[in-house]
């Protein structure tokens, strides 16, 4: 299994200390680094400068929503990125939720659609070739576009994020790999068999795809104050829809209605206390003075089905994110460079 990080998951690390810790992810061994999106610092500007200070380290988005640029333009920024880092984008699509899609005037219908039209249209646009007058229900171009530069020689790998056995079969049937984000190794091989349906079904062999999870660390001498750290990410996903429906598949479903209650009658904080430390352990974070225990979380990951993990440090205290970052990438290098935990 390779083993990637991140440096923005729910944390906001400037985007300075964020290269920083690429160049130093890369002399560690890591596989790739990734950068989602909500209404945070933007993935390609920020992979963008890693490509310029790295060499070999792949750069993903995990994910970039459909609603904050046309598919065209993504096709572009795709083969402009590409360009830049010689082939190392592994371009993470999502369909987001409500609240993205209102973020945007967009409307939020008919998700697998969404995804499916605008993957079709990325791919187009990213092979050079002129696009044939496309009207789908929520996508179109029209007037015969081209880039007007040579396409890059390299292929660009789509990856489809999914939490649900429709999406999850989609992508199987789809594209190159699949993205899960908060599932447990119990959930992840839920999502595994459906992504392993869809490819079968397309005529595909499921191994030659990718599956990519997530496992949030925070590292800290008081293991409470790690676990706090994570609670406000978790927090935050209780909070919504499509991952506390994931959440009250894996079990928790009194802790994200009493997380949403809270919320709406004493605010964010009083939410985040309610959280059992439970909780955090059985979701994929860990919280630890080391990575001692770390091994055992990737290895239900790794039997579950996944090909690479995404092992996201969240900083404890904001005055010390570089401090934080770089004891977490040094302390990682054996279990990135180990590769199979099974």
């Amino acid at each position: 299994m390779i083993i990637d990080t991140e440096f923005n998951s729910a944390a906001q690390v400037p985007i300075d200390i964020c290269v920083r810790a690429a160049e130093e992810a890369e002399r560690r061994g890591f596989g790739a680094v990734w950068k989602g999106e909500s209404n945070s610092r933007d993935p390609l500007v920020m992979l963008s400068a890693m490509a310029a200070r790295t060499e070999r380290l792949a750069l993903g988005t995990a994910i970039y929503h459909v609603f904050g640029r046309s598919p065209v333009t993504m096709g572009i920024q795709a083969a402009t990125l590409n360009e830049l880092s010689r082939g190392r984008l592994i371009l993470g699509l999502g369909v987001g939720n409500e609240v993205i899609a209102g973020w945007h005037g967009e409307r939020f219908e008919r998700p697998l659609r969404l995804a499916r039209e605008y993957v079709d249209i990325v791919r187009a646009v990213y092979s050079g070739q002129k696009l044939p007058d496309y009207v789908g229900e929520r996508f179109a171009t029209r007037g015969g576009f081209r880039l007007a530069f040579e396409p890059p020689e390299y292929e660009l790998p789509i990856w489809l994020a999914a939490l649900g056995p429709q999406m999850a079969r989609l992508a199987g049937k789809l594209c190159g790999g699949i993205i899960i984000n908060m599932a447990n190794g119990d959930m992840i091989a839920e999502i595994v068999k459906s992504f392993h349906e869809g490819a079968r079904e397309a005529g595909r062999d499921p191994s030659q795809l990718a599956v990519v999870s997530k496992i949030r660390v925070c590292l800290s001498d008081d293991v409470g104050a790690a676990r706090w750290a994570l609670k406000k990410v978790l927090t935050f996903y209780c909070l919504q829809r499509g991952y506390s429906d994931l959440l009250r598949r894996m079990g928790w479903s009194e802790v994200v209605d009493r997380v949403k209650q809270l919320h709406l009658t004493e605010g964010f904080t009083a939410a985040r206390r309610s959280i059992p430390d439970e909780m955090v352990d059985d979701v994929p974070m860990y919280a630890g003075r080391d990575l001692g225990g770390l091994p055992a979380k990737l290895a239900g990951h790794e039997r579950a089905g996944v090909t690479r993990c995404i092992v996201a440090c969240v900083p404890e205290a904001e005055d010390r994110q570089w401090e934080e970052l770089s004891s977490f990438l040094r302390q990682a290098e054996p279990l990135v460079r180990s590769g199979h935990f099974a």
